[in-house]
């Protein structure tokens, strides 16, 4: 048990920093809605669904292969960070250099003409991202959670201020004559563009400060060191692209295979900031499932040597399964409250109906990695590629066919089918090669009745805002009162077990 309260004691410190620095970030998303054109909006979506990709290449796996061999037999933690760190530095300056001389050509590529400068400046944001990930990672093995979550909320922050300040005050204090218009070159036509600008110089101004904590590394490029890391990380940065892929796909594809006047009196990249938007209020379930991952990937490598690990990731799974559930339920009940506390208009409630699906496939993604433990342990990455490449077909597919007839729908279902497809496979292969006793009948049959549940409290609605809020809640009550009746026994012996 008292492995598990560690594991829980930390991810409820990056969960809460997570959810804080998430939910002064929604404050952009109030802002975006508010301020800027669905167009401008759309852009966003686009532009930021290419930087999500364009990271894993900038890592490629390196930070799993940093918690692999800095916690192996014989290992120097110390050797593996300066190699690690060194290499991604290199990598990510000629990577990023590569893409800021292509600005042009993406630009023309991705629709945006005369404006290449969109795709430098995320050029340069992209190398920032790379070079701050290994650090970030060294202090999530050292247990460091306190730092990391303080470094991630300064950098949100400084984030938040700096899009206020670009979208905001500047404009009005322009307005109000405090300011000459032009002051510095300021472009009051500007929307996405001051968007990157903030990011970039957050994360600019952020770097100094992890490299400090994480501990400043020397450069080095040792073969011995650095030849088998490729090797193990290699096919983690395919699983990683197909897996980005099957992420952010739905967001980047939308407006283009979205039909015209799909939506009445919408343009594509318009319904598409539509989408992109709704796709952000199931974030609370992604904060979850990423302030697991912090926790979680260190600690499953650190508890590989002993006996009872599988045992332990089975139990980390159920109880996870049961967290992410009701949360799940609680979310789409309370939709017709929460939504338009973050998105501002009303044309935007036309996409809540999208929300519990994707929360499924987060839900379904979270346990997706709980089940990846066993290639990460076996040395068998290999498999990861061709698990999530399943997947981004699936995803990609499924984008192809269903969104031209469902619209919004269709590309939350293709987000399920995806996380669904691979978390089946991956389960199956995990069995054979490094078995692991998930309470898989049971986790099953709670997932059926949290989907129930979740779209059930969703649709149900009254006159009576009391009732109506009582009426949609009783199915969170009605998972709780399941979970006691049937739990009991499991947490009496999680409890029973000496710290």
């Amino acid at each position: 048990m008292g492995t598990l309260k560690k594991l829980a004691g930390q991810t409820a410190i990056y969960g809460l920093s997570s959810i804080l620095g998430r939910s002064i970030n929604f404050l952009l998303i109030i802002v975006y809605t508010g301020y800027l054109s669905k167009a401008d909006l759309g852009a966003f979506t686009g532009i930021y669904a290419l930087i999500g990709f364009l990271n894993i290449i900038f890592t490629y796996g390196m930070e799993t292969a940093f918690f692999r061999f800095s916690t192996g037999k014989n290992q120097d933690p110390t050797r593996v960070y300066h190699n690690t760190q060194s290499l991604l530095v290199l990598s990510s300056l000629v990577l990023g250099t590569g893409i800021y001389l292509a600005g042009p050509l993406l630009a023309e590529w991705m629709n945006y003409p005369g404006q290449a400068y969109l795709f430098q400046w995320t050029a340069v944001l992209l190398v920032f991202d790379a070079v701050l990930a290994i650090p970030f990672a060294k202090l999530r093995l050292e247990n460091k959670a306190k730092t990391f979550a303080g470094a991630k909320l300064i950098n949100i922050l400084l984030n938040v201020t700096f899009n206020l300040l670009l979208l905001i005050w500047i404009p009005s204090w322009i307005q109000t004559g405090i300011l000459p218009e032009g002051i510095l070159g300021y472009q009051s036509t500007w929307g996405v563009e001051y968007i990157l600008l903030a990011n970039l110089l957050a994360n600019g101004l952020i770097i100094p400060f992890v490299w400090w904590k994480a501990g400043f590394f020397s450069f080095r490029l040792e073969k011995e060191v650095l030849q088998p890391m490729w090797t193990y990380s290699l096919p983690l940065l395919f699983m990683g692209l197909a897996g980005v892929t099957n992420e952010l796909i739905s967001r980047l594809l939308f407006e283009y295979v979205l039909p015209l006047n799909f939506y009445p009196r919408l343009s594509s990249r318009e319904a598409a900031g539509i989408f992109g938007a709704n796709f952000k209020l199931a974030i609370l379930m992604n904060l979850v499932i990423q302030a697991f991952k912090y926790a979680a990937e260190p600690f499953f490598f650190r508890e590989s040597k002993e006996k009872d690990s599988p045992n332990m990731y089975a139990q980390v799974m159920h109880v996870f399964i049961l967290f992410c559930s009701l949360l799940m339920i609680l979310i789409s009940v309370n939709l017709q409250w929460i939504g338009p506390l973050f998105l501002k208009g009303e044309v935007y409630k036309m996409g809540f109906s999208i929300v519990p699906m994707l929360l499924l496939g987060h839900l379904l993604l979270g346990i997706y990695f709980n089940l990846s433990i066993w290639f990460k342990l076996t040395d068998k990455t290999s498999y990861s590629f061709w698990i999530t490449f399943l997947g981004a077909v699936v995803s990609v597919a499924g984008i192809a066919f269903s969104v031209p007839i469902l619209g919004f729908m269709g590309a939350a279902l293709s987000t399920v089918a995806c996380y669904l497809v691979m978390a089946t496979v991956c389960y199956f292969f995990g069995q054979k090669y490094y078995p692991i006793p998930y309470q898989t009948r049971s986790g099953l049959g709670y997932l059926v009745l949290t989907f129930a549940l979740s779209y059930g409290g969703f649709y149900v609605q009254t006159q009576d805002i009391a009732l109506d809020f009582l009426i949609k809640n009783s199915g969170a009550l009605i998972f709780l009162g399941i979970v006691f009746l049937r739990e009991r026994k499991f947490f009496r012996s999680l409890m029973d077990k000496k710290s």
